[in-house]
Order: structure tokens, then C-alpha cells, then sequence
């Protein structure tokens, strides 16, 4: 099995945030591979199903960023399967807006959704895509607040232009 986290915050309000683009892509991988995400478990709603020869469980966890790794801990320990399974999906704001990136391991960067994970893993070993939200314009403007304020019409538009680019990279991850 293949755990992919996509991460975000539950609830309406936080729907277009910077900190949701794992919901945002979520939703699109869920129509894209037919992978309906309405079980409820770990945590999270969830989906199971099999891309290529691969099992797959889409995540979303309803913890809260800042418990993410609750959610993550729980669907790796019921699935029997270690940190090497599991594929994050995640803001970043050291990447400008737009750009994808994949690498294993690493740090948090303060990022509190990783932080979570890896302090409920006890490993920061797994494997990350980061989609680039970019930082705020205003230097002064807190990164917290940034990251939890919605994305502009023009980036919304934009994002669904990276999406089949994520996928694609997801699908090669999971070895599709």
C-alpha cells in the first residue's frame, strides 16, 4: 500500500488557502484516478484503490495541519507498512508560485504539517512533494497568515494548470 497525505486544514473557511493545496489536488487526483474519498478513517477522509499494479489510499487529514501526523501514523500502523510508503503532498513556501518539486527526507523548514509527521514517525525519511505557494510580497507580513489566506483568482487558474504536471509526478512515484 501506498499512503499519500495530501495535507490541509478541514472546513470551508480554509478551502482556497495557501496551506490547502494538498486539499485542492486532492480533489483532482480523486476524479482523475476514480478513487472516491468518502470513507472516513485515520483521521481523514479517505480513498482506496489501485494505480497501475500499486494500492493506493488517498488521505486527507481533518487533524489540523499542526497534527497531521496523528492521521499519517494511524493509516501507516493499520496498513503495516513504514515511512518508505508514504508520499506527502504539500505547500511550500521556499518554492515560488508554481513550482514542483519532489525529494526524500529533509527538514521542516517550520513547516507545521511535516513537523507533526515526523515527530509522530520519528523519521523526516519519506517522501515529499512540494507545490510552491511562494512568500509573502509584504516582508513584514506574517508567513502564518500568509499561508492561511486564499489564493488570488490568477493563482487558483494557474493551479489547475499544474495539476496533470502533479499527477503525472505522483503517478511515477507510485510506479504507474
Amino acid at each position: 500500500m501506498i499512503v499519500i497525505s495530501l495535507l490541509g486544514n478541514p472546513g470551508k473557511k480554509y478551502r482556497r488557502n495557501r496551506h490547502n493545496i494538498g486539499f485542492i489536488i486532492a480533489s483532482h487526483l480523486s476524479g482523475a484516478w476514480d478513487i472516491p474519498m468518502t470513507k472516513s478513517v485515520f483521521s481523514s477522509h479517505c480513498g482506496t484503490g489501485r494505480l497501475g499494479t500499486a494500492d493506493v489510499l488517498l488521505m486527507m487529514p481533518q487533524t489540523y495541519m499542526n497534527n497531521s501526523g496523528t492521521a499519517v501514523q494511524q493509516a501507516l500502523s493499520y496498513h503495516r507498512v513504514g515511512p518508505e510508503s508514504l508520499i506527502v503532498v504539500h505547500d511550500e513556501i521556499e518554492l515560488p508560485f508554481g513550482v514542483i518539486r519532489h525529494k526524500t527526507g529533509g527538514g521542516h523548514k517550520g513547516h507545521n504539517g511535516l513537523r507533526s509527521i515526523m515527530e509522530q514517525l520519528g523519521t523526516p525519511d519519506f517522501r515529499r512533494v512540494r507545490v510552491g505557494v511562494g512568500r509573502p510580497e509584504n516582508p513584514d507580513q506574517c508567513v502564518a497568515d500568509y499561508v492561511l489566506s486564499d489564493f488570488s483568482a490568477d493563482e487558483m487558474a494557474g493551479i489547475d494548470t499544474l495539476l496533470p504536471d502533479i499527477e503525472n509526478l505522483l503517478k511515477d512515484m507510485v510506479g504507474a
